[in-house]
């Protein structure tokens, strides 16, 4: 019946593409990070902070050929990570939604799970590598807690920009020729 909040059958309801979304904006988010900031920009590498980690990994100075070495090593697995991130997230929403897959990725609550998890991925690799293990850092020197804190203050602010953005998209039945029957949102 519709409107009861319960999803009518060959429906999928919004939670169904949540995880799904959330693993893609993982993988999404680790890429962001890993091509601007490892990549392009150079700010960090997966090792550049551990002359002052809290864990006693060697330290792999990124202006020496070892050192660069190593760290491209090191980015190379957590690409490969990211890789595997955004390959999971795609077998699960493809197994999750067999019709009118365009419509899915059109829709703001896909883009909205994505967003949030982009921001998880943010979050816990900010409080872990930054904070917790101090592998590395958004840009080291001198201003490294702003940098560090503004990573984490953006991925706050994707997690809730992202929940918005899904909260305001209409559930469809991927069944329906118009495709519009509301369905819950929650898991």
């Amino acid at each position: 019946m519709a409107g009861s909040g319960v999803p009518q059958a060959g429906t999928v309801p919004a939670a169904s593409i949540q995880l799904p979304g959330i693993v893609l904006g993982v993988g999404l988010g680790g890429f962001v990070d890993g091509i601007l900031l490892h990549q392009l920009l150079q700010w960090h590498h997966m090792l550049t902070g551990t002359d002052h980690d809290r864990i006693g990994v060697k330290y792999y100075s990124p202006r020496t050929v070892p050192g660069l070495e190593m760290n491209t090593v090191w980015d190379g697995i957590f690409h490969a990570v990211c890789w595997i991130a955004v390959l999971l997230g795609l077998a699960i929403l493809y197994s999750r939604v067999t019709h009118n897959r365009r419509r899915v990725w059109t829709s703001r609550v896909l883009w909205g799970w994505i967003l949030v998890g982009w921001g998880l991925f943010n979050i816990v690799e900010g409080l872990l590598d930054h904070q917790i293990l101090a592998i590395h850092h958004v840009h080291g020197g001198p201003y490294q807690v702003w940098w560090d804190m503004g990573f984490l203050l953006l991925g706050l602010l994707l997690i809730i920009g992202g929940l918005l953005l899904q909260r305001g998209g209409k559930a469809f039945d991927p069944e329906a020729p118009g495709g519009g029957s509301r369905l819950a949102r929650s898991a």
